[in-house]
């Protein structure tokens, strides 16, 4: 299927859309390659999924102009350049999306980290641009709660991050999912995963791939969140 035409959903958050989160939070612009990119290599990435909810398949319809063949074929460089045209042809774009998944994120500052834990979660609770999931469509269903915890292991870090008591009913399958970076997951591991979702530039739309560790874990009763 021709690029744009669909978009797939990852059953758990990729570590490109949750820097992208970060940096928006921060105000860090996507156009700002070395900001953005000092703080993709600081960050070291975790998450359980607590709830994968439901796969929402979305359809659009999207207007281009033809590209030509051969010695004929057209480049359009911006949108504004395709809609400028005056023979436009419709697509059918099948966009995925997950409904009602929870998720519980954890981020690692590694040493000489562009800023603190606290201003991260400073940063997620009065973000500079407004913060959403994929699309400017998509704004986030709760306000993010942010933790800043001392652990020595993604395990140890994990046990300390209950699911939020409003949310336990989310929460249908009998065992988490967990997927980390490097060896401090404090978990058995069952597999290691290949994904191309480490920043490289944002504004040419680049990644790298990248390692990440998979385990089940039965979910424990869980004890109601509370914050000092």
């Amino acid at each position: 299927m021709a690029v744009g035409e669909y978009r797939p959903s990852f059953a758990h958050p990729s570590k490109s859309a949750i820097i992208g989160l970060l940096a928006a939070a921060l105000g860090i612009r996507r156009d700002e390659e070395e900001r953005q990119k000092n703080l993709a290599e600081a960050c070291s990435f975790a998450v359980r999924v607590d709830a994968m909810g439901n796969l929402l398949r979305d359809y659009h319809t999207i207007q281009v102009p033809s590209s030509g063949t051969g010695r004929n074929r057209r480049t359009f460089h911006t949108r504004k350049a395709e809609l400028a045209e005056s023979d436009l042809n419709t697509i059918l774009s099948s966009r995925d999306y997950r409904c009602d998944g929870v998720y519980t994120v954890a981020i690692t500052l590694r040493d000489g980290a562009p800023c603190s834990a606290k201003d991260l979660a400073d940063a997620l609770l009065k973000p500079v641009f407004t913060l959403y999931l994929g699309r400017k469509s998509c704004p986030l269903a709760f306000p993010l709660s942010p933790l800043i915890i001392s652990a020595e292991s993604v395990k140890e870090a994990m046990s300390k991050a209950p699911v939020p008591e409003e949310l336990h009913g989310l929460l249908k399958e009998q065992s988490s999912l967990v997927y980390w970076e490097g060896e401090q997951g404090g978990y058995e591991r069952e597999q290691v995963i290949t994904r191309r979702d480490a920043p490289l530039s944002r504004k040419r739309w680049q990644f790298s791939e990248r390692k990440e560790n998979f385990a089940t874990i039965p979910r424990e009763e869980e004890p109601p969140c509370t914050s000092a």
